[in-house]
């Protein structure tokens, strides 16, 4: 009787791979430890001979294909028996479950337009405000040119709400922590 390693029991009944004898059911760690930590086969005389053939891309040139253990263990966990099946709806379920999915989507757009409207009329309020201002305070816009006096905001020849200069993309070398100030010479 041929004993198969535990990945690969699952998989032999799941893609219907005749085999004489089925073991018990392993544990998760085990099976990834053995697994992960099998050790490579070591080349006999067949082996040698498939190495030093030319290179193809098909399986029958190259011997028996080992595959990928990630590969394995991926398809081990998820057709291991205790792993849940995947949803499927019925079809009224899925409608229900599109009609919910398609009210949450309407109802976070029209909160999106409201947000936009609200926006909108604030801005549109501060325009007529600072419009009536300009021309509705009798003082000739007099008021109006003091409040949108930038005097002092932008002295260093970019606004002061900015860290840095804007560049294409982030510094080399970061940030320098051993810079100071100069001192001014007087």
């Amino acid at each position: 009787m041929r004993y198969l390693s535990p990945a690969l029991a699952p998989l032999a009944n799941v893609f219907r791979i005749p085999m004489s004898l089925i073991p018990a059911r392993p544990t998760v760690s085990r099976v990834c430890h053995e697994t992960l930590n099998r050790q490579a086969i070591q080349p006999g005389p067949t082996t040698a001979v498939i190495q030093s053939a030319p290179f193809s891309s098909t399986g029958a040139a190259q011997g028996k294909w080992q595959g990928d253990r990630r590969v394995t263990l991926i398809r081990y966990f998820l057709h291991h028996p205790i792993t849940p099946r995947p949803l499927r709806f019925s079809r009224n379920r899925h409608l229900r479950h599109w009609t919910i999915h398609r009210a949450w989507h309407l109802l976070q757009a029209k909160q999106r337009r409201s947000q936009e409207l609200e926006l909108m009329r604030q801005y549109q309020s501060m325009q007529s405000a600072c419009e009536e201002l300009r021309t509705g305070a009798g003082d000739g816009g007099k008021l109006f040119r003091v409040s949108m006096n930038k005097k002092g905001v932008f002295t260093d020849l970019f606004p002061i709400e900015y860290g840095r200069l804007q560049t294409e993309s982030p510094s080399a070398e970061g940030w320098n922590h051993e810079w100071t100030r100069p001192v001014k010479k007087s």
